[in-house]
């Protein structure tokens, strides 16, 4: 782990990728894991703009469920650890495939979200978008001001990510001296290309995951073990 610190300490860019695993630690059911199913549905069932079409409110009861366990979450120590790194590097973007928040309230700013935000609401009418953090919704589904239900403002399967996200994330991926990626399974695109994109123009790439990935063994370090527990001692040095 050695090496792996000394990188991060000389590294005046750095980019990190998260997934679902960092916040799993939080008590977050992932999306792939038996914690992420909801009633007799699976969420690939219900994360879709046809599930959506079809039976919003069912829909709807499912993300208020998300959104009521979300809130009684709190950011974990791999969360910290991240948001203490920020602020002691000239360049640092923090890339995340989860739509929870919990990166946000432990304290980080530069955010790209690629699958959007669970705090977010967009009209599909008229476009408009808001946050909206109250838990439960006073009503299912919501309606905005102009009478048109409103959506959760996250992506779905099937529809292609912010343009202006994912361009800043693979902007980063390629201006990154360090690219860490931490508790993604790393079979999710385009989130997951971003790993080759930094190890093609001389990245350090460290992964920190529970489990063996597809990216694993071309990684410059690969950490097995819970973010909670290995950011913290991978970041010491910038935590001072």
């Amino acid at each position: 782990m050695e090496q792996a610190r000394e990188w991060l300490r000389a590294a005046s860019s750095v980019a990190v990728l998260t997934g679902a695993g960092i916040s799993a630690e939080s008590g977050i059911p992932t999306f792939r894991g038996a914690g992420g199913l909801w009633r007799q549905f699976r969420p690939e069932e219900l994360a879709t703009p046809e599930a959506f079409a079809r039976d919003p409110r069912l829909v709807w009861e499912w993300y208020d469920w998300r959104r009521a366990l979300i809130a009684a979450a709190a950011p974990n120590a791999g969360h910290l650890a991240l948001a203490r790194l920020e602020p002691r590097k000239q360049e640092f973007h923090l890339i995340t495939q989860n739509v929870d928040g919990l990166h946000d309230r432990a304290g980080s700013r530069r955010i790209h979200k690629l699958h959007g935000d669970i705090w977010t609401v967009r009209c599909v009418g008229c476009g408009r978008e808001q946050r909206d953090e109250r838990v439960p919704l006073p009503e299912l589904p919501p309606r905005c001001n102009c009478g048109a239900l409103l959506r959760p403002g996250v992506v779905w399967f099937g529809e292609t990510l912010p343009p202006e996200v994912w361009e800043a994330a693979d902007e980063a991926a390629q201006s990154a001296e360090v690219f860490l990626v931490v508790g993604t399974s790393a079979v999710v695109y385009p989130a997951a290309r971003l790993i080759p994109t930094a190890k093609a123009v001389g990245a350090k790439v460290i992964e920190v995951n529970l489990e063996e990935t597809p990216f694993s063994a071309q990684v410059d370090f690969s950490l097995r073990g819970r973010a909670g527990e290995l950011l913290p001692q991978l970041l010491s040095v910038q935590a001072g």
